[in-house]
């Protein structure tokens, strides 16, 4: 016997609604919006990032000083974070030469899930382990997707709330600022 879930509402729909909420009253004229922009909070210092990728490489903020960086904080069961991955990838391609880094974070799930997900559905951008949701805990308020905008100098500008379309106009504007900004020559 197929049981529905009509009735139910889980733990991901309740946060989507909320932040479907949350953008449409912080965005009027944008009921539609997916997503929700918020600047980083002023004096909040950027937390260490230094995780694995999926094949053991290490990766961690400081070591890409002078390059803008887009933390994207996902999960293989997000419907959202997974509509969100093909403009990751082309926005990623775009700004290659800019120096612009996509990293692709994946929350608490363990190697051969998001290997059969990749099976699935390529994916090309590094995808970075965080096994116990640490890094999610201090990058995000665990909604996703989470994606946050890091300067050249390594300051978080930016957090986006939801799936952004990242070749569009409303991601122009977050990034292109983040390209323009030359790093500090020591």
């Amino acid at each position: 016997m197929h049981h529905s879930s009509a009735g139910r509402t889980t733990r991901r729909q309740v946060l989507g609604l909320s932040l479907a909420t949350a953008a449409a009253a912080a965005l009027p004229g944008a009921a539609r919006a997916a997503y929700l922009v918020r600047a980083w909070p002023e004096g909040k210092a950027a937390p260490a990032l230094a995780l694995t990728d999926m094949n053991g490489k290490a990766w961690s903020l400081v070591a890409l000083k002078g390059q803008p960086v887009l933390l994207n904080f996902w999960a293989t069961w997000c419907e959202p974070c997974r509509a969100e991955m093909p403009s990751l990838e082309l926005v990623a391609k775009r700004h290659e030469r800019a120096g612009l880094v996509v990293l692709a974070v994946n929350y608490k799930e363990a190697a051969p899930v998001i290997k059969r997900f990749l099976d699935a559905s390529p994916f090309s951008l590094p995808i970075l382990l965080d096994r116990d949701g640490a890094a999610a805990a201090a990058w995000t308020p665990r909604v996703f997707p989470t994606t946050v905008l890091i300067d050249r100098h390594g300051t978080p500008r930016h957090s986006v709330l939801g799936d952004l379309d990242w070749m569009g106009p409303a991601a122009r504007e977050l990034i292109e600022p983040l390209l323009l900004a030359k790093p500090h020559t020591a």
